[in-house]
């Protein structure tokens, strides 16, 4: 038996309540594979504005809501929400927050116009997360990140959170998808993310500007196995993932996917712990 029982699932869209996409439809279904192998999950999103909380039976969670997290010294409420797909026996929590999610898109609005607070939102969802499960008392083996809005998340897991009892032990997987965003973020955005254990050297290859390609880079830099997930993707990325020394799971079919993304947990579970 694995010793990585747990599995937290840290994404940027989920079918039914977003759209279907590549990314959603594996937001939707690998945590549910996995869960069926027997493994125990969490799985986060954002409340993105065009998420109908009445259909989908959305309601907060006041024991976990109610934190402020601090962004370019600006107080920033934290809402927790849950709901559950009934027919996978599953619960996906979603981080809130009005001035970041609420009436408002994913990357763009629907002019496609790109949010110029992206780099701060993103910020704060990888925050809203880890402050979630760490209130939760949760403890997973394996941290699987999807999208832009969750590349954060690696560098506070290996820096701010690597004390806390519940990511102390944890390795991270980042998937690499063909979608992106066109704005490099906003010239501060280094110092927006520093946090207690973040120095600038840890930081050192976000230089400005910060496009997609870069954050992707950074999330690798802290992670103990990436994934090519879409067949098309950014192969500056990919390249730099083949080139990092870590385990590498290129571009799976969606029928084998869950099978073989199961078994490389395992795989990156069993490497060495930095």
């Amino acid at each position: 038996m694995t010793k990585a029982n747990k599995v937290l699932f840290i994404t940027q869209e989920i079918t039914p309540y977003v759209p279907e996409s590549d990314m959603s439809l594996v937001g939707r279904n690998l945590p549910q594979a996995i869960q069926e192998k027997g493994r125990e999950i969490r799985t986060f999103m954002p409340k993105w504005g065009n998420i109908n909380e009445r259909r989908n039976q959305l309601h907060e969670v006041i024991r976990l809501s109610g934190m402020n997290l601090i962004i370019d010294d600006t107080d920033h409420p934290l809402i927790i929400k849950v709901a559950s797909i009934q027919s996978a026996r599953m619960q996906v929590y979603f981080i809130d927050n009005d001035d970041y999610f609420q009436n408002r898109l994913q990357a763009a609005d629907e002019n496609g116009v790109e949010y110029d607070d992206n780099d701060s939102r993103a910020i704060f969802y990888a925050r809203g997360v880890l402050e979630t499960v760490k209130k939760l008392r949760w403890c997973p083996d394996v941290i699987h990140c999807h999208g832009w809005i969750a590349a954060l998340a690696p560098l506070y897991i290996k820096r701010t959170y690597k004390d806390e009892p519940s990511f102390r032990d944890a390795k991270v997987v980042f998937s690499v998808y063909g979608d992106d965003f066109k704005e490099s973020f906003s010239p501060d955005f280094v110092n927006k993310l520093m946090l207690k254990g973040i120095i600038k050297k840890d930081v050192a290859n976000l230089k400005f500007p910060v496009n997609y390609a870069t954050l992707c880079k950074l999330a690798i830099d802290y992670s103990d196995g990436i994934i090519q997930q879409s067949e098309k993707v950014n192969e500056e990325v990919m390249e730099y993932a083949r080139q990092s020394g870590k385990p590498v799971l290129e571009y799976q079919s969606p029928e084998t996917f869950a099978d073989t993304c199961n078994e490389f947990y395992d795989k990156v579970w069993e490497t060495e712990h930095k």
